[in-house]
């Protein structure tokens, strides 16, 4: 994977990654790896830092919960109803990106 191509893709991925329900950042790095096939592959690097701007802009939220694994307790992200709305809008922008690009390139509309 080029990391040039997720830049400005990332939210969106994180945020549709929560839309099946709250994720710790393991849960959400297996996730995204196993819907792309492993193309998007996220490090720790990345996905921590896009989670707490995600929270600071209110569109996911944080709490620290003991998994039933035991252990020390993570942060489990949730999709806030602005995080909804925010989804939303950016499945859109990325539609009219996507069909713009298929047609200077080619391929199925």
């Amino acid at each position: 994977m080029d990391p040039q191509q997720l830049k400005g893709h990332l939210d969106l991925l994180l945020l549709a990654a929560l839309e099946q329900g709250p994720r710790y950042g393991g849960q959400i790095i297996a996730d995204v790896q196993a819907s792309t096939d492993g193309y998007f592959t996220l490090r720790e690097g990345t996905l921590y830092p896009a989670l707490h701007r995600l929270e600071k802009a209110g569109w996911i939220a944080g709490e620290f919960q003991v998994l039933p694994r035991g252990g020390s307790p993570v942060k489990v992200y949730t999709l806030t109803p602005g995080g909804q709305q925010e989804l939303r809008a950016q499945r859109e922008r990325y539609e009219r990106f996507s069909a713009a690009v298929r047609g200077v390139i080619g391929g199925q509309a």
